[in-house]
């Protein structure tokens, strides 16, 4: 008999589990029973180191002979995946995974369900992304993931173009969506884009000490000047370290139209518009949306998340009395978690990681507003303290859409 070695193939090494159906570990423990047996059963010192031994070895065996009992599927853990990272070479997945139409960036899926009768596939919900965007009815963030703020989306659509607002894709849209080109374009990072990126701590009072609240990477920037995210941008971008980006660097993004901030400046109450002043917002707080209407019409839409249980969005109708672009923040607990200022407080400065983004529309309600947010994934899922959060490139499109004195209805 020889010895086994490490290079012998697995089936030939034992292992607990081999030991166990072989039943050696039953046998090896009535052997170190039977020898620890008292000859004089009225000894009790010999009594006692039998049931010691008992007690320790039972949960042993017990443990071993465990190992030989099949899990139920319901707790058998699945196959494991390689993680989708920016930059990593997918082509060494296209033996496991069936390829899809569109990049399938592998994050949670939104917790709204899909109100949706049948869901598109992937390639047809980028492509209805990309269009409802570029028509100003906002989907939330582009990417090919189906949720209730894309049907939404549809449905307004629908609605604002006479259709049936049945949130699904009839044959002409289809022909639309089909035709649709390019539908990713090109993006070269520019000297000046590197302005908006730096170090944003989390804690307000380190916010407070700041000048400018950045976004913490190039890929960041990019991301939400085109409306999506991070993940989904690394996907149609594979094989490209979107963590390593610099000026002069190109990445394919979706084709909608950009968050321009080049122009974009601080200023705590921009001019009225008296030619806008006849348009009308109306918010949904069931279904979570905005509306910018003219003479009736549906013009514009986007996704919102409207306060929450403990400070719902105030439910009325309301008018705009102040518009500030790159807005600072008055952080305050006490006025964020009951409705009432305090003392206690810290000022944060402006940029697109401050809590309320790039764009405050003030309403004549105190401490009411429409504005930004640092977390254009939190749209329609997470809760706001009171007030209406958008997305900031959807934010900037509704302040370039209304002006002071514009009513609001909240219901």
């Amino acid at each position: 008999m020889r010895l086994l070695s490490p290079n012998d193939p697995p089936a030939l090494k034992p292992n607990l589990r081999n030991l166990c159906s072989l039943r050696i570990f039953p046998v090896f423990g009535l052997a170190v029973l039977n020898t620890l047996r008292p000859r004089n059963r009225r000894d009790p010192k010999l009594k006692r180191r039998m049931h010691s031994a008992v007690r320790l070895l039972a949960p042993v065996f017990f443990g071993l002979m465990m190992l030989n009992i099949p899990r139920s599927a319901a707790f058998q853990s699945p196959p494991s995946q390689p993680a989708v990272t920016p930059g990593t070479n997918q082509a060494n997945l296209s033996n496991q995974i069936t390829p899809a139409p569109s990049p399938d960036p592998r994050r949670p899926v939104s917790s709204a369900a899909p109100s949706s009768p049948s869901t598109p596939d992937r390639e047809t919900i980028v492509r209805l992304k990309i269009f409802l965007d570029q028509h100003s009815f906002g989907p939330g963030e582009i990417d090919d993931r189906w949720n209730d703020l894309c049907a939404n989306a549809l449905r307004l659509y629908q609605t604002a173009n006479r259709s049936a607002a049945t949130g699904e894709i009839d044959p002409e849209l289809r022909q639309q969506l089909s035709d649709l080109a390019p539908l990713y374009i090109s993006y070269q990072i520019k000297p000046d884009d590197l302005a908006w990126v730096g170090k944003s701590p989390q804690r307000p009072a380190a916010q407070a000490k700041r000048k400018f609240m950045p976004y913490p990477s190039i890929a960041d920037f990019v991301a939400e000047r085109f409306h999506t995210n991070v993940l989904f941008l690394a996907n149609v971008n594979r094989g490209k370290n979107l963590s390593k980006l610099h000026s002069g660097d190109t990445v394919q993004v979706p084709n909608v139209p950009p968050l321009e901030l080049s122009g974009l400046k601080e200023a705590d109450d921009v001019p009225p518009r008296p030619e806008l002043k006849t348009r009308r917002v109306e918010i949904d707080t069931q279904s979570k949306s905005l509306t910018v209407t003219q003479d009736g019409k549906i013009i514009a839409a986007f996704p919102i998340t409207p306060g929450s249980k403990q400070l719902p969005a105030p439910i009325g109708t309301w008018q705009i009395v102040k518009i500030a672009t790159l807005p600072w923040f008055r952080w305050d607990k006490a006025m964020l978690m009951h409705g009432k200022r305090s003392g206690d407080f810290h000022n944060i400065p402006p940029g697109p990681r401050n809590e309320v983004g790039l764009a405050w529309i003030g309403l004549n309600k105190k401490g009411i507003g429409i504005h930004g947010t640092n977390n254009p994934d939190s749209i329609g899922r997470s809760a706001s303290h009171g007030c209406i959060r958008l997305a900031n490139w959807d934010a900037v499109q509704v302040l370039n859409a209304v002006t002071q004195g514009v009513t609001v209805e909240i219901k």
